[in-house]
């Protein structure tokens, strides 16, 4: 008796799965570059609105929270709520990219290629 030793997919299916994921990359990526996200650091009082592009939209800032006399304290908040903005946009596409890249693995081929 022969042992049969499983099939995975054709090269065929396999290149479908691979070009579908990329026109799914495109459109999340697509997705993520136009949606915007709203930080806020030094207990509000500093808003940052950044898309996906890492563009900065807007920035608010408290005017409860400008001293004149400690122009580093706001200088540190600032820097502070823009790069929780940035982490936020990178966190936020690794994590969806990773939904769609993560399911290589089910076509045989390594995951985190893309």
């Amino acid at each position: 008796m022969k042992a049969r030793i499983p099939q995975g997919p054709s090269r065929n299916d396999m290149l479908k799965q691979v070009q579908k994921m990329q026109e799914d990359m495109a459109n999340k990526q697509a997705e993520l570059e136009a949606a915007e996200y709203e930080v806020a650091a030094g207990g509000g009082m500093v808003k940052v609105k950044i898309n996906g592009k890492k563009e900065i939209v807007s920035l608010d800032i408290n005017p409860a929270i400008v001293d004149p006399d400690d122009i580093e304290t706001l200088s540190d908040i600032i820097t502070a709520a823009v790069n929780e903005a940035i982490k936020t946009v990178e966190e936020t596409s690794e994590r969806e990219m990773q939904k769609i890249t993560g399911s290589m693995g089910s076509m045989g081929l390594p995951g985190g290629l893309f």
